[in-house]
């Protein structure tokens, strides 16, 4: 029921000091409840919720995807870990394709059910699956044709070599997939469904890990392989790409039922140009913070060949994977932010809007943080569960030490960023990105690990190494630079966030 509110107000007809009090009704501007779409009735702390768990059991499995990749390749060679590690950044490209163009559909979708207009909605899913699948095909038949390439760029040699440009390829055929996959996810999180693509994320990765350890033939530390398959790493991406076939052929079928409350309809894939143009707008910017932030890595990844030890990568690359399930509830309460930023917004109500980014971002550094406790006590016991490398062993404890000390801030800046892309605000978010990729990542991790880049012409880059002076591992240093980025970043997002003109921004 909606707040009765008494003010008092002069009445001229009880003099000029007279006062009398009138009764006002209006709408009770703490009500946080949502008005329209699948969200609709819930309170804030019920939305996020909603919106979050589905996202952070998806987001777990995937994450175990890739660890499990890992352990895969770990239990072939030191050489198998470090091709299918660093191939693995090249697959992350292309999931950044169909995750451009979803931030782009989540902003229009999230603000259309906002408002109440579900046409909308639905052309923005029509044409954002139109543009998946055109840039899906594209960016595979580039990963297929540029992968011995790609992988000469990243100084892999011999056997390392030849994984890595098997896996690559077998890759390129799945691209389109990946993106289409991924549009449509983004799509159903705007208008509120994070259940539908939980279910449809659980198959896909259920599948991927079973069919990757069935087809590769290699026993896991815990678990003996009973198949006979042995393909090795060629079986492992060919799970990858059975596994994500099947999943956009299962999101797509969810869409044109219209489960999540936004429907795919043949006519709304007809080229709109209008919709194009949103779309495109809003996920250009996005595309480009995302290639800056992948080519930063890849950088970082080419820092690590530069340092020139066997099994550095793989033991960068298990870091990564064991880390990468500490930031898992950052991503699904930057999802949560993004879709309740956009729906508060569409519902012209920006307060709620801040109100839920700073709940989401309570929540997700409380988590983050307890979850960073483990990787600081009890980092070689984690890092023995998943391979037995030497190498790995020796080194990437340090690496979950490092990590586990910045997760508060890791935490606030992946939701604040997420939130800021759910106001449709990607401008700002590209350009706080390149300028901490850049400016800061890339510097902080050349010093820290003192690597000599090598010149075209002869001769290196002299580095001062610090570090090196202290007895500190090169890649235990190169660590210490992306954790150090990590802190300058979300003071970054922190101070545009506060500012405040993402809330007047038009989409």
């Amino acid at each position: 029921m909606p707040n009765k509110q008494f003010i008092e107000v002069e009445d001229p007809g009880m003099g000029q000091s007279g006062i009398a009090v009138a009764e006002v009704v209006r709408a009770n501007l703490d009500d946080e409840r949502l008005r329209s779409g699948r969200l609709k009735g819930l309170t804030m702390w019920g939305a996020i919720f909603v919106l979050s768990w589905p996202v952070l059991i998806e987001s777990f499995l995937g994450a175990m995807v890739g660890l499990v990749d890992t352990m895969l390749a770990a239990g072939i060679s030191e050489p198998a870990t470090d091709a299918v590690g660093v191939a693995a950044y090249f697959g992350w490209f292309c999931m950044l394709l169909g995750a451009a163009l979803g931030v782009g559909v989540t902003a229009l979708v999230s603000r259309s059910v906002g408002k109440g207009r579900f046409a909308v909605a639905n052309a923005a899913v029509g044409q954002c699956v139109l543009l998946a699948l055109s840039t899906g095909v594209v960016g595979g038949v580039i990963l297929w044709t540029l992968a011995p390439m790609l992988a000469d760029l990243v100084a892999l040699e011999g056997v390392a070599r030849d994984y890595a440009v098997d896996y690559l390829r077998v890759l390129g055929f799945g691209v389109p997939t990946i993106t289409l996959t991924s549009a449509c996810i983004a799509a159903l999180r705007g208008a509120g469904d994070s259940v539908t693509p939980m279910i449809t994320m659980v198959i896909v990765n259920l599948v991927n890990t079973t069919s990757s350890f069935i087809l590769s033939g290699v026993d896991l530390p815990w678990l003996a392989n009973p198949w006979s398959y042995d393909l090795g790493v060629h079986g492992i991406v060919l799970g990858t790409l059975i596994s994500s076939v099947l999943g956009a052929i299962i999101i797509t079928a969810w869409l044109i039922r219209g489960v999540g409350g936004v429907r795919l309809r043949a006519k709304r894939m007809r080229p709109h140009w209008h919709t194009i143009r949103r779309l495109v707008r809003i996920g250009l910017p996005n595309l480009f913070e995302t290639f800056g932030m992948w080519f930063g890595n890849f950088l970082v990844i080419r820092i690590v060949g530069w340092l020139s030890a066997s099994g550095l990568y793989g033991a960068h690359v298990v870091g990564v994977r064991i880390e990468s399930f500490s930031f898992l509830p950052g991503f699904a309460m930057s999802l949560a932010a993004a879709t309740l930023t956009g729906q508060y917004l569409g519902a012209k109500r920006p307060d709620l809007a801040k109100r839920a980014i700073r709940r989401c971002a309570l929540v997700a550094s409380a988590m983050m943080t307890t979850l960073g406790m483990v990787f600081i006590f009890a980092p070689a016991f984690v890092v023995g569960l998943f391979t037995q490398q030497p190498t790995h062993l020796a080194l990437s404890p340090q690496l979950l030490m490092i990590a586990g000390v910045i997760q508060a801030p890791f935490a606030l800046a992946i939701v604040i960023r997420g939130a800021l892309r759910g106001a449709g605000d990607t401008t700002a978010t590209t350009a706080i990105t390149w300028i901490s990729t850049y400016a800061v990542r890339l510097p902080l991790v050349w010093l820290c690990c003192g690597v000599e880049i090598p010149l075209p012409g002869g001769g290196h880059i002299p580095n001062p190494a610090p570090l090196q002076h202290l007895g500190i591992e090169p890649l235990v240093g190169v660590w210490v630079g992306l954790c150090s980025e990590i802190v300058i970043r979300f003071l970054l997002f922190a101070g545009w966030f506060i500012r405040g003109s993402w809330m007047t921004k038009k989409v």
